[in-house]
């Protein structure tokens, strides 16, 4: 799925359960992830429903918790692991990518590589999961992209 693809379906309010963002270029990942930071939910809806953890300090079981309560006043409660890359339990959240709560939304962020498609935690993601690959741009790409940025 491209970026303009998946902003389309969340200005749709058309959410998945999780989304892996991942690549090499680190800038539609933010962007992916900002937009959903700050336009899923209101502004009121946040202070309960959104949280951001950071793959460094994270813990496996902390966010499972976290993404596997019911929102409060909202129908949607938003979970954003940014740096996944550095999480060394990232493939405990293995359990809950099988079954994601519905009424939740993961994202996870992985910057500066590929996403290993080829292990289990891979291959699940890539069946239950959203997957957006950021890949970085050939030099005679970058033209065409600065005139479709303006």
């Amino acid at each position: 799925m491209t970026y303009s693809q998946i902003i389309k379906e969340l200005k749709a309010k058309k959410y998945a359960p999780v989304y892996l963002l991942h690549g090499t270029e680190t800038f539609y990942i933010d962007k992916i992830s900002k937009f959903i930071e700050e336009n899923v939910l209101t502004e009121a809806e946040q202070s309960f429903n959104q949280t951001i953890f950071y793959g460094k300090d994270a813990e496996h079981k902390t966010l499972i918790d976290t993404c596997s309560r019911y929102p409060m006043m909202a129908s949607h409660q938003v979970v954003i692991l940014k740096e996944a890359q550095d999480m060394k339990t990232l493939k405990e959240l293995l359990p809950y990518i099988q079954k994601p709560v519905p009424t939740t939304i993961l994202v996870i962020c992985f910057k500066h590589k590929k996403f290993d498609g080829r292990t289990k935690f891979g291959k699940l993601m890539k069946t239950k999961a959203l997957v957006f690959e950021s890949k970085s741009l050939y030099d005679n790409q970058v033209p065409d992209w600065i005139q479709s940025y303006l």
